[in-house]
């Protein structure tokens, strides 16, 4: 468990949203080089997140932009794991990004 209480490891923010079926899928993912966090690389699911982070997550053949909102407290129900988070729309051919994060691979 992070020592501070206004974070939440990765790993575990990503199985309470529901994003991974197990939190031990999450974890491999992340150590795998599928996520970015606040533009840059992540390969340890310890790695502390806040609300206001942004998560860029590349899995299940797709490519998806998070801003935490919430950390959650349980894996709890779709629309619990919902409320933890805002999904951004990746930017399409032709538009401009808005941050130097790239894509996962």
């Amino acid at each position: 468990m992070t020592a501070d209480p206004g974070s939440l490891r990765l790993d575990k923010w990503l199985f309470h949203a529901r994003l991974f079926k197990t939190r031990g899928l999450a974890a491999s993912r992340v150590e795998a080089g599928g996520i970015r966090l606040n533009g840059q690389p992540c390969r340890k699911p310890g790695r502390a997140v806040r609300p206001g982070d942004r998560l860029v997550v590349s899995a299940h053949g797709r490519v998806r932009i998070f801003e935490i909102v919430a950390l959650g407290t349980r894996r709890g129900p779709a629309s619990e794991a919902q409320a933890l988070y805002v999904e951004q729309e990746p930017a399409g051919p032709g538009q401009p990004r808005h941050d130097s994060s790239g894509l996962c691979g």
